[in-house]
């Protein structure tokens, strides 16, 4: 875990290809070394979970997380949700996860190139679509350097991906600004589940070549641990013509993650993953006021990033739990329009427990820091650094009012951000179980979405707050300007 610390806090930023070759130099010969212990450990085979071996009834009380941030049967959350399963993306053949939400419906999944993809839910689709909130693993991975989300370094070991919750509607109660139109949580597998080792490799007309290993062991009874290392490189596609285009790329990754689960109630988890890859770009730019008058050329982004989450849950003898977590985050990316160096900090505390046989309350705090330093031939940004610091709260209440049958949630959350000042964003949800095959549900949240970055001013837009009211799927949120 040294060399992950030492990236976060100590590395310098990067302000030349060279360098940044050098660093990625450097993660290669730490995940090599990994890769070559590794591999001189047994082997063993990766069970996968089936689920035809569920009942229909177990099919509709599999738990999800990422409605209400507690663990609730999918066919009881007031939320459009869809679950798309570890079998789902292994039967599919899927090697990331932008193309494994394909099989969300509801999601519009658009690949712009060999390595950019739009995703979105309920219209409004663009690269960097800033009312979809996207986490791993309970950590928002958006960029507010456009309130998007860079999907090309959005990556994991597929095989450690346990599932991936899919909102459709607002879900900015519990979660913030951003979830607008939807959110998206992959979640991993724990460590004890992905005991013994894991080697995949292959190579393709498209695929050129990619490789995974995977190992996981145990420290003590209550300890485990797991380390993984993952390279691809995939062609470029073509143009009308069938001339090969610039948007080639290849990334290296490496991480790990341990769990400790002692006897006594309380859980504690370590994740940190680190990455550095080459992304083939093409730029068109006016250069002639004479036909043909723009011209194209090519050139490579160079990425890179590290991070680090740790997550402490305790739970009491009454039967509430507390959960303190804490993600740090640094990313680097070197473009020839501008180079960017980020840092994030992200700490929330979150506490569940029912002060009452019909009631159950989740209530959290949030804080949320990053800086970036933007540099730029191109370009004139002001200010070049810039530091923005979010703080939330929100309260959850979800109360039975007929015991099986009938369900009020009510919820808020307060947000308060350096550019507008406090955003208060509350939510009521209605849930009738008529029986146990049928569901209804109807919300009426108000949200807001995250501030937009508008290069070159450096500037931010505020989207107006939007209010609804629908029936069986959630509001709409602000909608992008017409022309």
């Amino acid at each position: 875990m040294s060399w992950l610390f030492s990236y976060l806090f100590f590395y310098k930023p990067v302000q030349s290809a060279p360098q940044i070759y050098a660093a990625r130099q450097w993660l290669s010969i730490c995940i090599g070394l990994s890769l070559a212990l590794v591999t001189s450990m047994s082997l063993a085979t990766d069970l996968q979970f089936d689920l035809t071996q569920l009942s229909l009834e177990e099919l509709m009380h599999v738990e999800i997380t990422t409605v209400a941030k507690k663990e609730q049967p999918l066919f009881e959350s007031p939320a459009a949700v869809y679950v798309i399963t570890r079998e789902d993306i292994r039967r599919a053949g899927f090697t990331s996860i932008s193309e494994a939400l394909r099989l969300a419906p509801g999601l519009q999944v658009a690949r712009l190139d060999a390595n950019k993809w739009a995703i979105t839910a309920r219209g409004f689709n663009g690269r960097f679509a800033n009312k979809l909130l996207v986490l791993i693993d309970g950590r928002i991975v958006y960029t507010p350097l456009f309130s998007g989300v860079f999907w090309e370094v959005q990556d994991l070991l597929l095989e450690d991906v346990e599932r991936i919750e899919v909102i459709r509607g607002p879900g900015a109660t519990l979660w913030g600004a951003n979830a607008v139109n939807g959110v998206i949580n992959i979640i991993t597998r724990g460590a004890r589940d992905t005991q013994g080792g894991l080697v995949r490799t292959g190579t393709g007309s498209e695929e050129r070549g990619f490789g995974a290993l995977r190992y996981g062991g145990a420290l003590s009874p209550e300890a485990h641990y797991r380390i993984y290392a993952k390279y691809f490189k995939r062609d470029a596609f073509v143009d009308a013509a069938g001339a090969k285009t610039a948007d080639d790329w290849d990334i290296v990754r490496g991480g790990f993650r341990l769990d400790w689960e002692p006897p006594h109630p309380g859980s504690l988890t370590l994740i940190g993953d680190m990455y550095g890859g080459t992304l083939g770009q093409t730029l068109e730019e006016i250069a002639s006021p004479q036909p043909p008058y723009i011209q194209s050329f090519d050139f490579d982004t160079e990425v890179a990033g590290a991070s680090l989450l740790g997550r402490w849950k305790h739970r009491t003898a009454a039967g509430a739990d507390l959960t303190l977590g804490l993600f740090l985050d640094r990313s680097e990316r070197q473009d020839v329009v501008f180079d960017e160096v980020r840092h994030t900090l992200d700490m929330d505390f979150q506490q569940h427990f029912a002060p009452s046989l019909r009631q159950d309350v989740v209530w959290g705090l949030g804080y949320r820091l990053t800086s970036d330093r933007l540099d730029s031939t191109f370009l004139f940004i002001d200010p070049p650094e810039r530091k923005v610091q979010i703080f939330s709260a929100f309260v959850q209440d979800e109360i039975a009012l007929a015991q099986n049958r009938l369900r009020l949630t009510l919820g808020s959350k307060l947000e308060h951000n350096d550019f507008t000042g406090i955003e208060i964003q509350p939510n009521v949800r209605l849930l009738w179980m008529p029986s146990k095959q049928h569901a209804t549900w109807a919300a009426a949240p108000a949200l807001a979405t995250a501030r937009r970055l508008h290069l070159p001013a450096h500037g931010y837009r505020h989207c107006s707050r939007q209010s609804g009211f629908r029936l069986g799927k959630g509001s709409q949120g602000c909608p992008q300007p017409s022309v």
